[in-house]
């Protein structure tokens, strides 16, 4: 039988623990009854040992997880009331711990740093693992830093940057269809494919979050990290296995050749903040008037930035990447483009370009396609494929759970790509803070800027 994983998690009291990492757990032991967890919760707030063990009993019931899985976690599970960047207080927690044990940093970046400089402070017990949630750094020379701070204190391979989006079952889909298709992969190139699309739109609005998000906004909480890595994965060379090594070299050739559309990171980038509107019945205030907003910030809720793969494969094609808040359609998945095919003449119109279209939010993936009309044979109309690809039961955090806890880093977002990613936008972050880049303006439920096109 495996070892029982010891799993402490720094931040135990926050939103992302409640909505996310305990519902993940909860899935994962539903899916896997006979994997052994052992769950200490640490946080400053001063929360009962009843009151968190029914905080980790409900997040399970709502995850659907079996009744003899969940008392087995919740039996023994514990909270410690602690500063998590105290060295004393670290050492602790840990010093009681059999390996293997995985620190989870449910933490923001900064306090993640300075409890990373807390740890270096005293010796580590053998089989930590460290679990540290994106945003990784706030720029290119804090991820650095945070990059050689880490190697003092476990090997790269157990250190696992957590960007959820590599969980989520419609990303690793990308791996079956690219690789899988000879009517696909052959096809995936710049001779073919006119441009791409990243889309991550969402209807939510600020929901409370303005503690994290206005110190953060579109950019750096959705493209720096999710929206480059599933760039990485959809436009990256065959691997010649599915393993950590070999997906996580190949996503790091992608990034290193990835560059701003023209070396232009004002023509190459677009940015804009919601005002009030109605979304779903529901009125929603201007981003400025949302409890917790500064607007001195000038934080953008949707961004846009266009870039290019300087490799043999992809040179030449844009490839958009998006996200924004607040937005009615609220899209999220992959667009591809394909350019015109050669069409003989006689045909009553042209045929519109081929679009494949993969759904990261319903996990459907559509193939719209051009085929004779059932009228007029030579008239030519778009048929649409549809194929629904089918959710995962363990959700996104589940899987990477899992994966971290095997100590396998599949899923995890190696150091030179955590960096690649803060110097691909690094001149864009430059040229909107200096204010390079104009902040437009959107009305919540609406699709973005009446301007943009």
């Amino acid at each position: 039988m495996a070892k029982t994983v010891n799993l402490v998690i720094l931040g135990a009291s926050g939103d992302l623990t409640h909505r996310l990492l305990l519902p993940g757990l909860g899935t994962l032991l539903k899916a896997q009854p006979k994997r052994r967890v052992r769950l200490i919760g640490a946080a400053t707030d001063g929360l009962t040992a009843e009151q968190w063990r029914q905080r980790v009993s409900d997040a399970l019931s709502d995850s659907g997880c079996g009744a003899k899985a969940a008392r087995r976690l919740v039996s023994g599970t514990r909270y410690v009331g602690m500063d998590c960047t105290d060295p004393a207080q670290l050492q602790a927690l840990l010093a009681d711990l059999s390996e293997p044990v995985v620190l989870y940093f449910a933490l923001p970046p900064a306090v993640s740093m300075r409890a990373c400089e807390a740890l270096a402070t005293f010796p580590l017990p053998d089989g930590l693992s460290l679990a540290i949630e994106k945003p990784f750094g706030t720029d290119l020379a804090s991820a650095r830093r945070f990059n050689e701070l880490l190697t003092r204190l476990v090997p790269e391979d157990r250190v696992f940057r957590v960007d959820h989006f590599l969980g989520k079952s419609t990303v690793l889909n990308l791996l079956g269809l690219r690789f899988s298709n000879r009517f696909f992969e052959p096809v995936w190139n710049r001779e073919n494919v006119e441009r791409i699309e990243i889309i991550a739109d969402e209807k939510l609005a600020l929901e409370g979050r303005s503690g994290y998000y206005d110190h953060a906004g579109a950019l750096k909480d959705m493209i720096q990290s999710h929206l480059l890595l599933v760039m990485a994965l959809l436009c990256m060379e065959a691997p010649n296995r599915i393993e950590a090594r070999e997906l996580r070299d190949l996503q790091a050739h992608v990034l290193r050749a990835t560059r701003l559309w023209d070396d232009d990171p004002v023509a190459a980038s677009r940015r804009a903040r919601y005002v009030a509107g109605t979304l779903d019945d529901r009125e929603i205030p201007d981003y400025v008037n949302e409890p917790g907003v500064d607007a001195a910030r000038g934080t953008e809720t949707l961004a846009e930035v266009t870039v290019e793969i300087r490799n043999a494969r992809w040179h030449g094609v844009p490839i958009r990447l998006r996200s924004g808040k607040a937005l009615g359609d609220g899209f999220r998945g992959i667009i591809g483009v394909f350019k015109p095919a050669w069409q003989p003449l006689g045909f009553h119109n042209l045929g519109d370009p081929n679009v494949v279209v993969i759904g990261m939010a319903d996990e459907v993936l559509q193939l719209k396609l051009n085929t004779n009309g059932a009228m007029d044979k030579l008239d030519l109309e778009e048929t649409v494929l549809t194929a629904d690809l089918g959710m995962s039961p363990v959700r996104p955090y589940g899987e990477i759970l899992a994966h971290i806890m095997d100590g396998d880093p599949l899923l995890s977002v190696r150091n030179d790509v955590a960096e690649d990613c803060w110097r691909i936008l690094g001149p864009v972050l430059d040229a909107w803070r200096d204010d390079a880049v104009p902040l437009d303006s959107y009305r919540a439920g609406s699709t973005g800027p009446t301007t943009w096109s």
